[in-house]
C-alpha cells in the first residue's frame, strides 16, 4: 500500500508540477459538461505516464489495474487518460472477466466523451479483438440509460473497423442506436460506421443509404466522411 501511495503522490506532483491555468481553460472548452482537469498538455501527460509505468517494478495486472481504479477515482481528466494507458500496457495478461472490470469502470467514472474514447478505443478494443465472444455483450451496452456506456459500444470497435472485423456486428449496433437523440451516441456510431467504410467502404454505403431517412443527420454526417467526394455527394442528395 505504501509503495502504491507513492506512485500516485509521485504521478500527481508531476501532473501539478506541469499544469496551467491556459491549458486547463482551453481544454474545458472543448466540452458540454463540467469537466476536472489539472490544465497538463497530452504531450507532457502521456510523458509522465509512460516515465512512472517504466518505474514500476510490478507490472503484474492486479498491480497496475489497482492503480487504474485510484487514477478513474479522482475524476480527474488527465489520471483518466493515464489509467488508459496503464490498462492497454498489460493488454497480454487479459483475462475474459476484466470485460467485467472494464464495464464498472465506464459505468462508474467515465464523464466525458475524451475518457471514454481513450478508453475504449484502445483497452476494450483490444480485448474484444482478443475475446471477440465478448461482443454480445457489448452490444447490450446499446441498452443502457448510460450515454457513455451507449457511446462505449460503438468507438470501442474503431480500431477493429478499420481492419475490416465485425461489420456484421457494427451494424447490429448501430441500428441498435439509430434511434438515439444523443449527439455524443450518435458521433460515436457515426464514427464506428466511417470506420468501417475504411475496409468496407461498399457494405457501409449501402447501410447508410438504406437509413437515410431514419438515422440522424450528426451520425449520417459522421458515417460518410471519408467517402470519396462522388458517394458523399450522391448521399448527401434529398
Amino acid at each position: 500500500m505504501e509503495k502504491t501511495n507513492q506512485i500516485i503522490s509521485s504521478v500527481r506532483e508531476e501532473l501539478i508540477r506541469n499544469s496551467d491555468e491556459k491549458t486547463k481553460k482551453s481544454g474545458e472548452g472543448f466540452f458540454k459538461e463540467p469537466v476536472k482537469l489539472y490544465g497538463v498538455k497530452s504531450s507532457v501527460v502521456h510523458k509522465i505516464s509512460s516515465e512512472n509505468f517504466r518505474k514500476l517494478l510490478d507490472k503484474d495486472k492486479a498491480t497496475v489495474f489497482g492503480l487504474c481504479e485510484l487514477f478513474w477515482k479522482s475524476g480527474m481528466m488527465e489520471e483518466s487518460f493515464i489509467a488508459c494507458n496503464w490498462s492497454y500496457s498489460v493488454r497480454k495478461q487479459f483475462v475474459p472477466s476484466d470485460f467485467d472490470v472494464f464495464r464498472e469502470w465506464i459505468e462508474k467514472y467515465v464523464t466525458n466523451w475524451a475518457s471514454c474514447d481513450t478508453f475504449c478505443n484502445h483497452t476494450v478494443g483490444e480485448f474484444v479483438e482478443m475475446y471477440p465472444g465478448y461482443i454480445e455483450k457489448l452490444k447490450k451496452w446499446t441498452s443502457s440509460e448510460n450515454r457513455w456506456m451507449k457511446r462505449a459500444s460503438s468507438v470501442s470497435l474503431i480500431i477493429p473497423a478499420r481492419k475490416g472485423l465485425f461489420l456484421k456486428e457494427i451494424f447490429q449496433i448501430a441500428e441498435n442506436l439509430i434511434s438515439d437523440k444523443d449527439d455524443m451516441v450518435q458521433k460515436g456510431y457515426g464514427w464506428m460506421l466511417k470506420a468501417a467504410s475504411q475496409a468496407h467502404q461498399k457494405e457501409v454505403i449501402d447501410y447508410v443509404m438504406t437509413k437515410k431517412t431514419t438515422m440522424p443527420r450528426t451520425a449520417f454526417r459522421y458515417a460518410i466522411e471519408k467517402m470519396p467526394p462522388e458517394l458523399r455527394t450522391k448521399a448527401m442528395e434529398k
